[in-house]
């Protein structure tokens, strides 16, 4: 396992290294640095020693908007959860200044699994994909049923009105930081507030539950880990399980979709028979409405939209960013292609 090249490590590794041998006693042989993929999000690193892998999970840098890359909330989140039959990896402690890594971080045990990228999961068998499908909707269900003030993360969140404040926080954003016009959104933050379904209910939402944040089993067809909590709060369900659901809604080179796919013929569900594995363990009986799926588009627009305007300022974390941010406008047509077609 190679380091990574001075250019891409943005702080000093033999701090690192003293400071967890102090924090960790025990750790044997060298420390080996990797990072983990590019991604848009938390810089992640492999942290190897002889007798023990760690992942350390980092905010980019000081220029971030106020509120995002929390990593002290992952690390909360995932603690508290370790307590409930939601398969998380165990997180071994937050580390609140800057003077080790130049930003706050946490350190973690590391899993053996799998993770994809794409939603087609590609290398298994089609009996398996439909078991893997399944799990991934089951898990949604269990973490939805948590009571998340018996863990104690009553304070994780604003209960109630969710549909409302995240209109309004995540139209805000794009206003702050957009680089260029997009009449859809323009558009769906006046269709968005007219439409809110009645009925509102608060659980734990992972807020980005999708196959790239999940880890299998190395070699058996169910989820072992969910990771990244950057944007997880209280938050009402509904809206996980539509984001969760975008990939029936989008193309293979629109962030890893399903549609244009044989999905009968892969061993994947339909959309329907999807949502109803996660209905099946769920607590809910509010059916899922188009609303929740216009709001899901329109929100990960808006954060395609940030990844661009970051990647003009030179300060986005994957390479691929720019490229990326451009499907702000893809996402946002797609959704008021649902309000037109209703």
């Amino acid at each position: 396992m190679s380091s990574p090249t001075p250019s891409r490590l943005e702080f000093d590794a033999a701090t690192l290294e003293r400071f967890l041998r102090l924090k960790l006693p025990g750790l044997q042989g060298g420390m080996r640095l990797q990072r983990i993929g590019g991604g848009q999000s938390n810089p992640t690193f492999f942290v190897d020693f002889d007798n023990r892998r760690l992942v350390l999970r980092k905010q980019p840098g000081p220029d971030i908007l106020p509120g995002a890359h929390a990593v002290d909330r992952e690390a909360r989140i995932m603690h508290a959860l370790a307590a409930t039959d939601v398969p998380v990896p165990v997180v071994l402690f937050f580390h609140a200044e800057r003077d080790i890594v130049g930003t706050p971080f946490y350190v973690m045990e590391c899993l053996e699994g799998r993770v994809f990228a794409s939603y087609e999961l590609p290398g298994v068998t089609p009996a398996e994909r439909r078991q893997m499908y399944r799990s991934m909707a089951e898990t949604l269900a269990r973490l939805h049923n948590v009571d998340f003030a018996a863990i104690g993360l009553g304070d994780y969140g604003k209960p109630g009105n969710y549909f409302q404040r995240q209109i309004n926080r995540w139209g805000k954003q794009w206003r702050d930081t957009k680089v260029s016009d997009n009449p859809s959104l323009e558009r769906l933050l006046e269709w968005l507030p007219a439409n809110i379904p009645p009925g509102d209910e608060s659980s734990i939402a992972h807020g980005d539950y999708r196959a790239g944040n999940l880890m299998f089993h190395p070699t058996e067809p169910r989820v072992i880990a969910v990771l990244d909590w950057e944007l997880s709060t209280l938050g009402h369900p509904l809206a996980d399980l539509a984001y969760h659901c975008i990939a029936w809604h989008t193309a293979a080179d629109e962030y890893y979709g399903l549609r244009g796919l044989e999905l009968a013929a892969l061993g994947i569900p339909s959309e329907a028979e999807h949502i109803a594995d996660y209905y099946r363990v769920s607590r809910r009986q509010e059916p899922i409405q188009q609303f929740h799926f216009v709001f899901a588009l329109f929100r990960i627009a808006v954060i395609f939209e940030g990844i661009a305007a970051r990647a003009r300022q030179g300060i986005a974390v994957a390479d691929n960013a720019e490229q990326v941010g451009r499907l702000g406008a893809v996402f946002s047509q797609r959704a008021m292609q649902l309000v037109d077609g209703a």
